[in-house]
């Protein structure tokens, strides 16, 4: 849980062919298991299935599928991983190469978008609730929780929601710019005279590019609105109902500001499975509710009207919602590859993900 500090690399893998392999291996099952909640990791932590017998049963999947998929896995790169498919709750496959994915806390890069955007919508509901301080929606506007960002360069980052933050609409700072994505937070808030910070890009709402400096953004409302620091917050909120043990965050440093977290973070494959199967079941883990019903239900459709394509990664706007990515909305997949229209995932530069697929009780970490 030590923190550190790490560089945003400005590159994400090409997805959604790893999505689309796993896929693949899904049999038609009714078994599902929305009362099994695994245990922390220290604990015993997930269940899993060793015997080719209770993979088809209890897992519907081909166990030769996925033994194909283990040798993809380490013959597509060199790279270190750990990985895990889990479905109906228990790993039909681990694969590890140089990391466990049990305790090491890679950076998981833009897979922390996903993360964030989850820990706001929890932020946003105790707020509502009146359990916190200050009362924030995603439709309000972002920068009345950012008081270090003052004074606005551009005037038309005062009308930007939450929500925009969130779905790459907001025009702040594109990737497609070409700006780095990391700094201190003057830098970031758009204070060091670079008109790639300081300007918007476009009207917000008006078109969608894909910004890592967004989600900054988003971790310093977390902490407005909660008056907590954004890994705080994050860490009881979402991380230990959920049993995650190890984790680190990302941080910022500013004259004005001081240090704060941002919004990236590292953690290992089997923690980060848990976010998504807790999305799986509607949000909920064992008798809580630990993330809001309506982010579900929102996160599985775009939450935006743009239309055409983003700015630097070339994807339908539609594909992108509240930090989590749509792939059966994408064109690639539409051309006939059956990713479910309820999928989602969030993939990150150097081939991390995160996905699961409701209406197939599927979760996949790296």
């Amino acid at each position: 849980m030590t923190p550190l500090t790490h560089v945003e690399i400005n590159h994400r893998p090409p997805p959604p062919s790893y999505l689309l392999l796993i896929l693949l291996l899904c049999w038609i099952t009714s078994a599902r298991s929305d009362d099994y909640f695994p245990p922390p990791e220290s604990h015993g932590g997930w269940r899993t299935l060793d015997s080719s017998e209770e993979m088809r049963r209890l897992g519907g999947m081909d166990p030769g599928k996925l033994s194909e998929l283990r040798s993809w896995l380490l013959a597509s790169d060199n790279r270190d991983f750990a990985a895990v498919v889990i479905r109906h709750g228990y790993i039909v496959l681990e694969v590890e190469r140089g990391r466990s994915s049990r305790t090491d806390t890679q950076r998981v890069a833009s897979v922390s978008k996903a993360v964030c955007a989850t820990v706001l919508a929890i932020a946003s509901e105790q707020s509502q609730q009146g359990l916190l301080a200050r009362k924030m929606s995603f439709n309000d506007r972002a920068f009345d929780f950012i008081p270090w960002a003052s004074p606005i360069a551009d005037p038309r980052k005062s009308t930007i929601t939450v929500k925009q933050l969130l779905n790459h609409t907001s025009g702040i700072c594109p990737e497609a710019l070409g700006a780095k994505n990391d700094g201190s937070w003057e830098y970031v808030l758009g204070q060091t005279g670079d008109d790639r910070t300081a300007k918007l890009a476009f009207d917000p709402g008006t078109a969608c590019g894909y910004s890592t400096h967004a989600f900054a953004h988003a971790a310093l409302v977390c902490e407005n609105v909660t008056g907590r620091p954004y890994d705080e917050f994050a860490i009881d909120a979402l991380f230990k109902p959920l049993g995650i043990e190890h984790w680190w965050f990302q941080y910022y440093d500013g004259v004005k500001t001081g240090r704060h977290p941002s919004h990236g973070l590292g953690m290992p494959a089997r923690d980060l499975a848990r976010i998504a199967y807790c999305m799986c079941r509607n949000g909920r883990w064992n008798d809580r509710q630990v993330i809001p019903t309506w982010f579900v239900e929102e996160s599985g459709q775009p939450t935006h009207s743009v239309q055409g394509k983003e700015m630097r990664f070339k994807s339908e706007a539609q594909s992108f919602s509240h930090g989590w990515e749509l792939p059966g909305r994408r064109k690639l997949a539409r051309a006939g590859s059956s990713i479910p229209i309820d999928a989602r995932f969030k993939p990150g530069s150097g081939g991390q993900l995160i996905a699961f697929v409701p209406s197939l009780d599927l979760v996949i970490a790296r």
